[in-house]
């Protein structure tokens, strides 16, 4: 018996030793940030064998190629576009009412190439109606195109509406793409898009193989919410398409989420997000930039809003989304207006908004009442309450479940898009937000977050320290998870 002991500590001991060899040489492999490393190490050291099977889902980065191809259409898409709007850069240093937000429109023109865009009108929506009303409003009034991509379009009932909308215009003659993330949407409906392409529509999922029905990549996903209208309207923002959305699901109640519909220039860069994409993932029905996707924008009194549209992703280490939120926290001095359903920053998010608060300047951050993702909603509760414990507010929204992306610094800047305030947002996904300098409409983002504290329940260390031994725990480890979460 001691030599059957013997023979088994040694396989065992050679078990750990391939798996931790394996672990290192897979965590090693590509380029990643050492947090992740870390975190990654961990998982397939202490998980042998279920850790690889996680690894498969979460851990694999993206195609070099793939890679390669996003950063050559980002090039030429933008060149079509400050072409097409360079008689409006000079406005950056002449206009007055942007001499405090000048250092924020140079950032993203060195980061990001983003044009400042002036001449542009914003509404806002808060409810799905509202804003599937007026999007399925523009849609059928479109006459020559409508581009859109979202994360999930899922296959329910207004997923449905939207795609027979789309069939009928298709049938009129005009152009129509969809692009779509297949994790995001549960797969490719097929079925579901066959009346639209059969009508001369095209649907392509985001970067993905062909014939595969579903991917078993789960990072790296399409997260932007864009949509594009004949070129002269835009919408960007947080809302996906499906009946969740609407508030039709009991699990998640009423489905509070912020999106806007914008004209003006800035949808030019919107188009040019999409056209990126486009081209990226398809090369047998490539886009060409004309007069027709770019129109000439009419001035109006009545457009006030300067946009900046950034973009961030894996196809680029700028971390262009985050490195705006972190100037923007960095730069407040009064107040700091805070809306994510996931709250996971890294130590960089984390330090500028604890120096923040330390300051003086009020910071606010709002979070969904109940997780749609058990680890990560307790990762985000680790993460307020330090944030709690130098003097910030923190709020949980009862209503329903908070999926607003939304940054408001000082009533003076406003950012809204599909970025979360986690790390998944900040260097695994596709994401698209627009930064925006308007008074007005910071101070409509503002009493709107108002509003929503009357639906929310104030945390304080109370709160926590009343959890459940088991809640502090998944707390802890779930914070250790959070670059790959």
């Amino acid at each position: 018996m001691p030599f059957l002991y013997l023979h088994i500590n040694v396989f065992a001991d050679i078990v750990v030793l391939l798996n931790t060899i394996a672990a290192i040489a897979i965590v090693f492999r590509g380029e990643r940030e050492v947090s992740s490393m870390w975190a990654w190490l961990m998982v397939l050291i202490t998980l042998p064998g279920i850790g690889l099977i996680i690894y498969m889902f979460l851990g694999r980065n993206l195609n070099s190629k793939k890679i390669f191809s996003l950063q050559t259409q980002k090039v030429l898409g933008i060149d079509k576009i400050v072409k097409n709007q360079k008689k409006l850069a000079h406005e950056i240093d002449t206009a007055e009412h942007l001499e405090e937000e000048g250092s924020f429109v140079r950032l993203f023109l060195q980061n990001d190439a983003a044009l400042l865009t002036f001449q542009n009108s914003v509404h806002i929506f808060t409810d799905g109606h509202d804003k599937f009303d007026q999007l399925f409003a523009d849609i059928q009034k479109a006459k020559h195109h409508i581009n859109l991509e979202y994360f999930t379009i899922y296959d329910d009932e207004i997923g449905n509406q939207l795609v027979d909308l789309l069939t009928q215009r298709a049938q009129a003659g005009v152009r129509v793409r969809v692009l779509f993330d297949q994790w995001g949407s549960k797969g490719r409906h097929d079925k579901m898009w066959r009346r639209l392409r059969d009508a001369g529509g095209q649907v392509v999922p985001f970067l993905s193989p062909r014939y595969v029905a579903i991917t078993f990549r789960i990072n790296f996903r399409d997260h932007r919410k864009i949509a594009v209208i004949d070129g002269s309207i835009g919408y960007i923002g947080g809302f996906n398409v499906g009946d969740q959305y609407l508030g039709r699901f009991k699990k998640f109640g009423h489905w509070r989420d912020t999106h806007v519909r914008i004209e003006g220039d800035a949808v030019l860069a919107i188009q040019s997000r999409f056209f990126t994409d486009w081209n990226a993932t398809t090369k047998k029905q490539q886009l060409n930039f004309s007069d027709d996707y770019f129109p000439s924008q009419q001035a109006s009194n009545n457009r006030t809003t300067a946009i900046q549209i950034v973009s961030s992703g894996p196809d680029d280490t700028k971390k262009q989304i985050q490195t705006g939120y972190l100037k923007m926290f960095a730069s407040a001095t009064e107040s700091i207006y805070i809306q994510t359903p996931y709250f996971i920053p890294d130590q960089a998010v984390l330090e500028v908004l604890r120096m923040a608060v330390l300051s003086g300047v009020k910071v606010k951050i709002m979070i969904p009442a109940f997780p749609d993702h058990p680890f990560v909603y307790r990762a985000t509760e680790w993460y307020v309450k330090q944030l709690i414990q130098v003097g910030a507010e923190i709020y949980r929204y009862d209503k329903g479940f908070m999926h607003a992306k939304t940054v408001t610094i000082d009533g003076r800047i406003s950012s809204i898009g599909s970025a979360n305030m986690d790390i998944r947002s900040f260097i695994l996904n596709f994401e698209a937000n627009a930064f925006m300098y308007d008074r007005n409409l910071a101070k409509q983002l503002e009493n709107i977050y108002h509003a929503d504290i009357l639906e929310s329940t104030k945390l304080d260390l109370a709160y926590f320290e009343h959890q459940s031994v088991w809640k502090k725990a998944l707390q802890r480890m779930s914070r250790l998870l959070g670059p790959i979460l």
